[in-house]
């Protein structure tokens, strides 16, 4: 039985085929990229696996997203569009920083960690006084201590 919703005859544009979509770049070259619904599916997983109320170490978190990532990774290694593999990078790292500052909690927690991790007092102070806008701090300041070095230490796979 054919599934009319699957199957059709008409432009390979606008259509996927096993989560890949084509799209033209420039000189008018066809490359592959991850259509729409599996990017969703991966944001939306990526969000269950590092909710800030999970009550988990960030070893626990990173373990559960790294075979999670690695295997997505892996199946869309074919996409040709490396922006989207940054963009989902930074988005990711931002959302385990808002983790971490939600573990150090308080104020104090933070500026002593934020110390710890080599970060300038100033730059301690100013993440500590804002301590409970986490999504926020954790894009600006926080990314000069939390780099991408410190999550590669961690175990942090990178798509990009």
């Amino acid at each position: 039985m054919v599934n009319e919703g699957k199957s059709a005859v008409a432009s390979v544009f606008g259509r996927k085929f096993l989560g890949y979509s084509l799209w033209v770049a420039r000189g008018g070259e066809v490359k592959r990229k991850v259509a729409d619904k599996p990017l969703k599916t991966f944001k939306q997983r990526i969000r269950e696996l590092t909710r800030r109320s999970g009550g988990r170490g960030m070893s626990e978190v990173v373990g559960r997203l790294r075979s999670y990532m690695l295997g997505w990774k892996g199946y869309f290694q074919l996409a040709q569009t490396p922006k989207v593999w940054r963009t989902l990078d930074e988005w990711l790292r931002h959302r385990l920083r808002a983790i971490q500052l939600k573990h150090w909690k308080r104020g104090t927690t933070m500026y002593r960690e934020l110390l710890n991790l080599g970060a300038s007092p100033s730059v301690a102070k100013q993440v500590a006084v804002n301590s409970r806008r986490w999504w926020r701090n954790s894009d600006r300041l926080l990314k000069t201590v939390l780099t991408i070095a410190y999550f590669d230490r961690l175990g942090v796979p990178r798509l990009s």
